[in-house]
């Protein structure tokens, strides 16, 4: 498993979609920004995702769990960039737990296919 390419095609994806909809959701003022930014990003990791599985670096078994923990870790990184605006370089790096968390997903939903993880 390409694990780097994994981690960097979800962070910029995840990213992109975020300053996507940012840019959409301005229109609507300061929340509508954030929200914005919020749902884009998670449109960008569904797309990183889909992206991943399209061009084979991806097992198709592994996809929902790369979803799911990448959206967790976005949804974590949410705060850490909504709280550190003034410096431009921890929205973007923020972004990484996108992909941090793809892998995560990746890791416990095999681990559940093989038994190791039990389902509560």
């Amino acid at each position: 498993m390409p694990a780097f390419r994994i981690l960097i095609v979800t962070w910029l994806t995840a990213g992109f979609g975020a300053v996507v909809g940012s840019i959409l959701g301005g229109g609507a003022g300061r929340t509508g920004l954030f929200i914005g930014a919020g749902i884009g990003g998670m449109a960008g990791v569904a797309a990183g995702t889909a992206l991943l599985k399209a061009i084979r670096w991806l097992p198709t078994a592994d996809w929902r769990g790369a979803l799911v923990g990448g959206c967790v870790g976005f949804a974590i990184a949410i705060p850490f960039a909504v709280l550190n605006l003034d410096t431009p370089i921890t929205p973007v790096v923020s972004c990484a737990l996108a992909g941090i968390g793809a892998l995560f997903g990746i890791g416990v939903a095999r681990g559940m296919r093989q038994g190791r993880i039990a389902p509560e």
